[in-house]
């Protein structure tokens, strides 16, 4: 049996490489989603030792030497900053996947001469 013209056509090379660098793209996007919720949980968790220290964002700064020093600030922007180049890079890639897509589907879609 043969579906020549009423079957579907096998998906053009172009189209599942579009598709598989979108998918890069979300997966980069949700490292820095990922990042940005660690910095986010680090910001509202009381820190220090027993949990002494008031969670920066709960308190109104008023923290004694010993709590300002416990913070680790260097961690906590390395994860801000880390996720940047995850979130740049996946939106970029993501996008440009995504007009490739619509580039082979329309190719796809094209009748053939």
């Amino acid at each position: 049996m043969s579906t020549s013209g009423t079957g579907a056509r096998p998906e053009s090379p172009l189209l599942v490489r579009a598709r598989r660098s979108q998918g890069r793209g979300l997966l980069m996007l949700a490292v820095a989603g990922l990042l940005w919720g660690w910095f986010a949980v680090l910001l509202v968790t009381p820190y220090g030792d027993d949990g002494e220290c008031p969670a920066p964002v709960a308190s109104e700064y008023v923290h004694d030497d010993e709590c300002v020093e416990s913070r680790d600030w260097p961690f906590m922007t390395l994860l801000l900053g880390g996720s940047v180049p995850f979130a740049a890079l996946g939106a970029a890639v993501y996008a440009g996947a995504s007009a490739e897509r619509r580039v082979a589907e329309h190719l796809d879609a094209a009748p053939r001469g």
